[in-house]
């Protein structure tokens, strides 16, 4: 069964750092450009922050760039996120997903939910 699940959310304070990860399973994923996007509170639109490619090339939205890194492990069939000098304002329900010429990886997972207090 193709899925992904997230993990690594959290309660922090502003200014400190988590690690997301996302566990793939299914054939093919190192052949899949993986993502991870947040969805805000009282938002149901799903916001892409990063992207890293079979290569290791990586891109950034503008709110992850300089703070956020994405990075993946074929062997192991995992994408994270590290998240540095994390903000109020990133608080949010964290997802990661792939795609190869138009076709998604898998069903979107639950996420994983990271907030940051002031």
């Amino acid at each position: 069964q193709v899925q992904l699940v997230e993990s690594g959310g959290g309660l922090v304070q502003s200014g400190e750092s988590l690690t997301l990860s996302c566990t793939a399973s299914g054939s093919d994923f190192r052949t899949y450009v993986m993502h991870w996007y947040r969805q805000l509170p009282g938002n149901q639109q799903r916001t892409l922050l990063a992207r890293v490619e079979p290569n290791g090339r990586t891109n950034y939205a503008a709110a992850a760039k300089g703070r956020f890194t994405i990075s993946r492990d074929d062997a192991k069939k995992m994408v994270y996120l590290q998240m540095n000098a994390l903000r109020p304002e990133d608080t949010a329900l964290y997802f990661c997903n792939g795609y190869r010429d138009g076709a998604q990886f898998a069903p979107w997972g639950r996420g994983t939910q990271v907030t940051v207090s002031s």
